[in-house]
């Protein structure tokens, strides 16, 4: 009897501790959105460490949290796969700046900028990201060298031109956006802000571009004429 009694404690005593062990194990279950995602994406480096995106995606997650080594240990590891991803360099001048470490961005950020001088293009997207990032002073230093590379694109001289509006600076948005318009006028939104700042734009008729199509309606009235 007695030690059908022990055998009833110590099956007790194994469910207790099963059941405890159950509800740990719950507990660590991720139950945010954010942390679901980051567990997926931590098997997914797992299973493919040299997948840029999915490190991207890790880095901006910690960012969120401000867990600033993490961050910038994984925009550093997608930057090895991908050197020219120009939303990883932005972010991690960010998250260096975060923990302190002031020189290294700088350093960085003069890296990635003259890194991405030669083209307008690359140059734009660097701008955007560090704009992403709240680094102003970076931003438009790359939308200056974007420019300079391309100084009649209507689009360059536009994202400048609304850069400017969202920092309230009248002056130098309606200066690069009358730029833009004048190199495209079919900007119905330029024309709007052009219009809301004091300024005086005509947005033109819009033109057909289809010629030959137009050139096949004639060349058909015409032939049924001569019938």
């Amino acid at each position: 009897m007695t030690g059908k009694l022990q055998f009833i404690g110590l099956a007790l005593l194994v469910c207790v501790l099963l059941s405890g062990g159950c509800n740990e194990a719950q507990k660590e279950i991720p139950s945010t959105p954010a942390e679901k995602e980051k567990t997926k994406l931590i098997k997914r480096v797992e299973r493919k460490f040299s997948d840029p995106q999915a490190h991207l995606r890790l880095g901006r997650l910690y960012q969120a949290d401000k867990l600033w080594s993490q961050a910038e240990e994984h925009y550093s590891i997608a930057l090895s796969f991908d050197p020219t991803n120009r939303a990883a360099q932005a972010a991690r001048v960010k998250v260096l700046f975060g923990k302190g470490d002031t020189a290294k961005a700088r350093l960085l950020a003069e890296e990635y900028i003259k890194q991405a001088s030669n083209s307008a293009a690359e140059s734009l997207k660097l701008a955007l990201e560090f704009q992403t990032q709240g680094l102003d002073d970076y931003a438009i230093l790359c939308y200056q060298q974007a420019l300079n590379r391309a100084p009649n694109s209507a689009k360059i001289n536009r994202q400048i031109g609304y850069y400017y509006l969202g920092k309230n600076d009248k002056v130098r948005a309606q200066e690069y956006l009358t730029r833009s318009f004048q190199l495209n006028p079919s900007q119905p939104d330029v024309a709007t802000e052009l219009g809301q700042l004091g300024v005086a734009v005509q947005i033109p008729e819009k033109v057909e571009r289809n010629a030959s199509k137009l050139d096949k309606t004639v060349d058909k009235y015409n032939s049924r004429k001569k019938q």
